[in-house]
């Protein structure tokens, strides 16, 4: 059997595949930190339309992969192109980039001193150049879309847990990207809060959001992914759709992962 992660990463398509279908492309990707190897040779093609769940035991390079698609972290090997835009030191691709990547963290990263709308509208107006008018019309419609129209004039401390992490999906959303990303969204959570945000998520991936989410909800994943990768120290150890990575999984160390979070 041909166990190289990478070609389970990138499939063969057929000839009526276009670059234009490729939404995210990382190549030979190797991150250092010191003499720590935290990324080791990653690849993994995105096309559009996919929801890939990724999962693997903390510290196996899960987060720093998300945050390279948007350059949040830099490598030192290898290639990343997001959109067709391949993301280099260079400040204009980076910027191209971030404008069309939406990123949903841990930690909620709201203003404490803006309203909900307040945060919702902000980056619209900067980095779109929408009139306040406007960016605001398009918050209200996503905190809509979140079910939390009724919290637009509150401030974050006024709000619980998941209706914050429901203003960071919607204010992400605001700038109407191409590609989520989710940084285990849900782990910061009270267990009574986490569904609601997963409803919203689930949502979002019927839409045909092209989502990358770093989650242990296997739920959600079983739900709504079109592929599972599953990472160990540093490495893409397996691809493939749900129903064979839960049923019938290739390597070891994803049965041993399953084993541990499946009950």
């Amino acid at each position: 059997m041909d166990n190289d992660p990478s070609k389970a990463a990138a499939p063969a398509r057929d000839i009526r595949t276009t670059r234009n279908e490729i939404a995210v492309d990382m190549e030979g990707v190797n991150k250092w930190y010191g003499a720590f190897h935290v990324l080791r040779d990653v690849n993994l093609r995105v096309m559009r339309g996919d929801r890939i769940v990724i999962c693997g035991p903390s510290g196996g390079g899960k987060s720093t992969l998300l945050r390279c698609i948007n350059r949040i972290e830099e490598w030192q090997q290898g290639r990343v192109v997001v959109d067709g835009v391949e993301l280099t030191e260079d400040l204009k691709s980076i910027d191209e980039v971030r404008r069309e990547v939406g990123m949903v963290f841990q930690q909620f990263n709201l203003f404490p001193h803006l309203t909900v709308l307040e945060n919702c509208a902000l980056a619209p107006v900067w980095v779109r150049g929408m009139s306040r008018k406007e960016a605001e019309a398009i918050a209200h419609h996503y905190l809509e879309r979140v079910r939390i129209p009724e919290q637009a004039a509150k401030y974050p401390a006024q709000l619980s847990g998941g209706q914050q992490q429901r203003v960071a999906i919607a204010r992400a959303l605001c700038m109407q990207p191409k590609i989520m990303l989710f940084d285990e969204p849900t782990s910061a959570l009270d267990p009574e809060m986490v569904k609601e945000v997963l409803d919203t998520m689930v949502e979002l991936a019927m839409d045909g959001m092209t989502m990358l989410v770093v989650s242990h909800e296997m739920g959600f994943a079983r739900q709504v992914a079109t592929r599972m990768v599953l990472m160990d120290a540093g490495q893409i150890i397996e691809v493939d759709e749900p129903g064979q990575f839960f049923t019938n999984p290739r390597h070891e160390r994803t049965k041993a992962f399953l084993s541990q979070i499946l009950h």
